[in-house]
Order: C-alpha cells, then structure tokens, then sequence
C-alpha cells in the first residue's frame, strides 16, 4: 500500500521563522508514514468494510455499463470492472488522505503548520486524482468509442449535465447557440471534476458551483432567471394539464 507524504513548501508563514518551522515539518512527515500506516493496520473491520463496498460499486459498475448495451459479454465485463476499480481506487485515495490529515490535526500544534500540511496534502491528492483520471479515461478509450465514453461519465454523475442542460434549454427559450455551448461546456466541465469527486453530495457539489456561473453568466447578457423559472413552471403545469 502507498502511503501519503505529506510535502511542504518552504515560505515564510504568518511571520513564524521558517527555518524552525520547517524543521518540526520534517520530523512531522515520518510520523506521518508511521501513523498512516497504522490506522490502516489497527482497524479489524476494515476487510470486511471493504468487501461490503467492493459489492455496491461492483452493482453500480454493472448499472452503468448496462445501459451501455454492448451486446458483448466479454467487452461488458471489461467495461464493468474498469469502472468497478476507478471507484475502487478513488476510494483508496481518499482513505488515504482522510488518514493523512487525521495524523496532521492530531499531532500538529501551531496553527500556520496546520495549514501548510493540509494544503500540501491537497496538492498531493489532487495530483493523485488527475493521474488517475487521464489512467482511467485511457483505459475506457480501449473498450468504448467517445459516445459510451460520455454516457459512462453521465452515469457517474447521476446524469446530471444532461439533465441540467435540457432544463436550461426548457427554461430559457430564446437561448443563442453561443450561449448553449457555453452551458454545455462549463456542465461538461463540471462533470470532469464531479467523476473523481468522492461522495454524491461533492458531485453535486460541483455542479452547483458550475451553475452559479452559469446563472451569473445569463444574467450579465440580461435574462431575467426568477421571471424565466416563472414562465418555465407555467408551461410546465400547462403541459401536465393537457396530459390529465
């Protein structure tokens, strides 16, 4: 198992002297390994957990690669197990940094040190996250054209960019074509970061951050949202009254 190492950079912080600082960073780091390694180590019911969660992403993988409809069994596997061990190892990632700051929080005292060990810390899984992303994306180029590409990334993200971006549409009837390819690529955006977030709620998450820009977006080239939602929920209560 790699374990997380923490990294600092050596800058003056908050007027402390960075030379001293720097010094209980190092002697911080091997005890980061060590503890790391053990909070791994100490838990009984870990394999068990994890066994449990295998199962669940193992169903979600096979959900999503269904909707695929490959028609190929052997392809569908593949498929299903590329997707099944992404989750697997974003998980691990983020164990990993989860026990990471754990150790920071416990056996850090000064307040700037803190800080510059979970920012590093950051730094690190971000990388960890972006490699494995450009892996995994790779990995599907070998089994899927880009079509089934995009349909297991909306999958992984509850589908909410088609969703959303229909809803724009929906909404917003007198969108330009620039105006829809700006939405659709800042959602497509959005959802690049939402696959390797680590919960549903940080996926959505992203999302959300997306759609503030998008709402700020319209609004500075003069759409009027609260009227537009308005308008939108009209027409939809019409529709579902013609339908009764």
């Amino acid at each position: 198992m790699k374990h997380a190492i923490v990294e600092f950079c050596i800058k003056p912080i908050n007027g402390y002297n960075q030379i001293l600082i720097m010094k209980r960073v190092y002697l911080f780091m091997s005890l980061v390994l060590y503890c790391v390694a053990g909070a791994f180590a100490q838990q009984p019911g870990l394999p068990a957990e994890k066994e449990a969660y295998m199962e669940v992403i193992t169903q979600r993988a096979a959900k999503i690669t269904a909707a695929l409809q490959l028609n190929d069994v052997a392809r569908q596997e593949k498929v299903a197990n590329i997707i099944r061990d992404q989750y697997s190892n974003l998980n691990d990632i983020y164990t990993e940094r989860d026990a990471a700051l754990k150790v920071i929080k416990e056996k850090l005292q000064d307040k700037a040190a803190i800080e510059t060990a979970v920012k590093a810390q950051a730094v690190k899984t971000d990388a960890k996250l972006a490699k494995l992303h450009k892996k995994y994306l790779s990995k599907l180029s070998s089994q899927l054209n880009e079509e089934q590409i995009e349909q297991v990334k909306n999958g992984m993200t509850y589908n909410v960019l088609p969703n959303t971006y229909k809803a724009y549409q929906e909404q917003i009837l007198t969108l330009t074509d620039d105006q829809k390819k700006q939405i659709l690529a800042w959602l497509t955006e959005a959802r690049e970061h939402a696959i390797d977030a680590e919960s549903a709620e940080k996926k959505h998450a992203w999302f959300g951050k997306y759609k503030g820009r998008i709402n700020n977006y319209l609004s500075a080239a003069g759409y009027d949202l609260k009227k537009e939602g308005a308008e939108w929920e009209k027409r939809r209560k019409a529709a579902a009254a013609k339908v009764n």
